[in-house]
């Protein structure tokens, strides 16, 4: 313990231990009585101090200073206040860095913080005196120079802050008010009109929240694009999907459903020819009917896949392994059913237009769509058509006298010719001697067919046709029309009519043959009765 110095002592600087250029901090150089000790609660508030009193400083082995803003205490000078490390606990010594108000501050073992900004209730003191001061478990730092050493005023609770009225008016000592008090009685019934006026309101308040509920629905599915929003309009499940009406729709749904739990989907990773077989639930955000209803749009429609992305609310991404999921899935199922019919149906099936030509098995002809010229020389040779002076794709189809697609081959190039599509498609197999084909003008198969063929007459050098010729090449062409409406049938989906990019070049073969496989289930009978001339 340093010896006492007076306040002139101290200004005059006649100690040897005085502190140069420092003016006395009220904590520092405390005023204190030679025979009165003082708590770190009165350091703070100042009171109990005697007036007359002298700057005492007290010398300390340990030189610890205060890490709180606009504290200056040190050990060094303050033996009396007790100088705490940070607590373990890194929630806690969180809490100590957000009360102290020191951002991106680096704790330390040597970092302490003064007994003087904590309460006197969380401050443990020494049973004797060369014990130490403790801090209890959880205390954290409160008081401080910007909150005057104070806490603020807890909040009134709920029941203090509500008013009440005042009650001592109820409670009078006058004998002489008599109070009655009536019993209630619980046989007791309401008005008969009361209760139907509450009634009839009540039944108001139903149909208006039921016709609510009603608009409700009304306006998200007009928000929503899916197949239930134009489920009651025919015209427009037939615009969107070539259906002839939303009932045809249905029906063919409920004979693929059962096979669309096992659909592989294309995946991510389609570049490297990968697919995953995942079921439907939790596919994507679609229901299956409705992807299948994004197909048919772009089919129908040729949409951008960026517009149908907005349109159905997905990424545009999920809109193109939608699409090309689809295209193998109808491709695989549609191509699994025969479709080609023996002899005995046709005749069967066979319309009275056709008496002349009743041995007519299929009706054949080929149809060419437009592609994207592609950058190769040899490539744009090949699929450069001379017919439609464009790069095209070409395929053949074929009908039955009835009106049914009996036969689709493959995509080629347009550079191919009629006759040689027709032996490389595959068909040539499946024609019978006591078979008959009728083709155009084109198709010189006669000798690549072991059947008969049905062809409108050629001019050969002549003049003119004879009579029966004529005849005969009027009533080939009138039959032969009907698999030029089949053709336009298939081309009534948008993707056809336009130029087709190099990049569908992958899926184009797959779409083209669903198109043409859903006429046989999206129109009514192609052939009707013609009448008599």
């Amino acid at each position: 313990m340093g010896p006492y110095r007076s306040p002139l002592a101290q200004r005059n600087g006649s100690e040897t231990d005085k502190d140069y250029g420092s003016v006395p901090d009220p904590v520092q150089t405390l005023p204190v009585s030679a025979n009165k000790a003082i708590h770190p609660a009165q350091i703070r508030s100042g009171s109990d101090l005697d007036p007359f009193i002298q700057w005492i400083r007290e010398d300390s082995t340990s030189s610890y200073h205060c890490c709180v803003p606009q504290c200056t205490t040190s050990s060094k000078f303050n033996s009396f206040l007790s100088f705490h490390t940070f607590p373990k606990d890194k929630e806690l010594a969180k809490r100590w860095v957000v009360n102290i108000r020191r951002d991106s501050f680096t704790v330390t073992n040597k970092t302490r913080v003064c007994s003087r900004h904590f309460q006197s209730t969380d401050l443990i003191e020494p049973s004797t005196p060369a014990g130490r001061r403790r801090l209890k478990d959880g205390a954290v730092p409160m008081l401080f120079h910007w909150n005057n050493f104070t806490l603020p005023t807890p909040r009134a609770g709920v029941w203090e802050r509500i008013e009440r009225p005042n009650t001592d008016a109820l409670h009078t000592d006058d004998p002489s008010m008599d109070v009655e008090y009536s019993d209630h009685d619980y046989c007791s019934t309401a008005e008969p009109a009361a209760l139907d006026l509450s009634l009839d309101h009540s039944k108001d308040l139903c149909a208006e929240i039921a016709m609510l509920r009603k608009q409700i629905e009304e306006i998200t599915l007009s928000s929503k694009f899916c197949l239930e929003r134009f489920a009651a309009s025919d015209d427009d499940i037939r615009f969107y999907t070539r259906f002839a009406t939303h009932a045809h729709f249905m029906a063919f749904w409920r004979q693929i459903e059962p096979a669309t739990g096992k659909i592989v989907r294309v995946s991510r990773a389609q570049t490297k020819a990968k697919t995953d077989e995942v079921p439907h639930p939790g596919a994507t955000s679609l229901q299956p009917i409705d992807e299948f209803f994004l197909f048919m749009t772009y089919l129908s429609l040729g949409l951008m896949q960026k517009d149908l992305a907005h349109r159905f609310r997905i990424h545009q991404s999920t809109v193109s392994r939608i699409i090309n999921t689809w295209a193998n899935f109808l491709y695989t199922v549609l191509g699994a059913v025969g479709i080609w019919l023996d002899e005995e149906t046709v005749k069967e099936n066979m319309p009275d237009v056709f008496q002349y030509y009743s041995d007519t098995q299929v009706i054949l002809d080929c149809t060419e769509l437009r592609c994207q010229t592609p950058s190769s020389l040899l490539l744009q040779s090949e699929v450069f058509s001379s017919y439609k002076s464009h790069c095209t794709f070409k395929g053949l189809i074929g009908m039955a006298p009835h009106g049914a697609v009996t036969f689709v081959s493959s995509l080629y190039e347009g550079a191919i010719s009629d006759r040689e599509i027709l032996k490389q498609s595959g068909i040539v197999s499946l024609l019978k001697p006591t078979m008959a084909i009728m083709v155009d003008k084109g198709f010189l198969v006669e000798d690549c067919v072991p059947c008969k063929v049905h062809i409108p007459t050629f001019l050969s050098k002549r003049a003119q046709l004879s009579g029966p010729e004529v005849r005969k090449t009027q009533s080939i062409a009138r039959l032969r029309v009907h698999v030029e409406r089949l053709i336009r049938r298939v081309k009534e989906h948008k993707i056809f009519s336009t130029v087709i990019p190099l990049s569908l070049t992958g899926s184009i073969n797959q779409m083209y043959t669903v198109a043409c496989l859903l006429v046989n289930y999206q129109n009514g009978p192609l052939v009707k009765e013609w009448p008599s001339i």
